[in-house]
């Protein structure tokens, strides 16, 4: 449910692992595109989709008779998105959530929104997360993801569905984990994208990197996730992959904030969503509910909607009092 470039590139793997796969997507002139030519030239131009791959603009054909429902719109629109597809969910299908992000307002996690508006237990609903940047992948490029759902089985069946011999699908009962490893990261991105910006090396990307994961790790465990998820693929994995490439979009936003631009301007160029800028607030605010420090995504809420320069935010964070390395920058 999406046919942006992750949710048509999820679609492609389900179709390269086997599956009959429907993307539903708003605008017609994608769906014809899917549909005649074989690619979303919006999001994912040069890339040649599966001939099997469907795409319709009616949310009642592409859900009928799903085992799996995957959900990939902008996590502020799941809530609206999802309640009005609620009546049309087949009754035993598993919800797939793709996003990462955490929900304004509430503070809650894709899978909870989830579960809340469509009513349905936890083991019914999973969530697909790790260094998947859509183009390598789209292109059969090696990559991997965790499949996470509190019903083991589930979690191995999703895996199945999605194991191609190009893509490796590891399973997980761990969901608070998987989850925020890939929402936080995304902040710790913006933050990485606003230093290369202001021209500075590796030394400080690799620092903002490890203490943007103990961010992670020490929220993680603060809401009773398993702290090896934040070593594997949906931790330390996603959060390199999001921060050292160009074709993520957060770290692509920040680098733009750093080399100068207004947040306005930024938002003006960016075509596709930068989940971190708008989950940052929800993210600090879900901190502060836990009395949890997370030094780095203060400053990123303090850049992005308190009018704090760049460079005062960075000499703020490092001139912070220095604590055990445990305990974070």
């Amino acid at each position: 449910m999406g046919a942006g470039s992750w949710g048509t590139t999820f679609g492609k793997l389900l179709c390269d692992a086997g599956g009959e796969v429907t993307v539903w997507a708003r605008r017609p002139e994608r769906v014809e595109a899917i549909n005649e030519r074989h690619e979303n030239s919006e999001y994912l131009p040069g890339v040649e989709l599966p001939a099997a791959l469907r795409a319709t603009a009616d949310a009642a054909e592409a859900l009928a008779g799903a085992d799996f429902v995957a959900l990939a719109v902008p996590a502020q629109t799941l809530r609206e998105n999802l309640a009005a597809w609620v009546p049309l969910l087949p009754p035993r299908s598993v919800l797939v959530s793709l996003m990462k992000g955490v929900e304004l307002g509430t503070c809650r996690r894709m899978s909870e929104v989830i579960g809340e508006v469509a009513d349905v237990p936890a083991e019914r609903v999973a969530v697909f997360s790790g260094p998947n940047l859509a183009r390598e992948i789209a292109a059969g490029q090696p990559g991997a993801a965790v499949a996470a759902c509190a019903d083991e089985e589930a979690a191995r069946r999703l895996q199945a569905a999605a194991m191609t011999p190009y893509f490796r699908v590891y399973t997980s009962t761990d969901v608070v984990g998987v989850e925020l490893g890939g929402a936080v990261k995304n902040i710790v991105a913006l933050c990485v994208g606003m230093a290369v910006g202001l021209g500075f090396g590796d030394s400080t990307r690799a620092l903002l990197m490890t203490r943007g994961l103990a961010e992670i790790a020490r929220l993680g465990a603060a809401l009773g996730a398993d702290e090896h998820t934040f070593a594997g693929l949906a931790g330390m994995g996603d959060l390199i992959g999001t921060c050292s490439s160009p074709l993520s979009r957060n770290r692509t936003f920040g680098e733009n904030l750093g080399r100068g631009m207004t947040l306005d301007e930024v938002v003006a160029v960016t075509k596709q969503t930068a989940e971190g800028v708008k989950s940052s607030g929800a993210v600090l605010e879900l901190a502060r509910k836990h009395n949890v420090e997370m030094p780095m995504t203060e400053a990123v809420v303090a850049v992005l909607y308190e009018g704090v320069p760049i460079a005062d935010a960075a000499s703020s964070l490092i001139s912070r009092s220095p604590k055990p390395e445990r305990y974070g920058l």
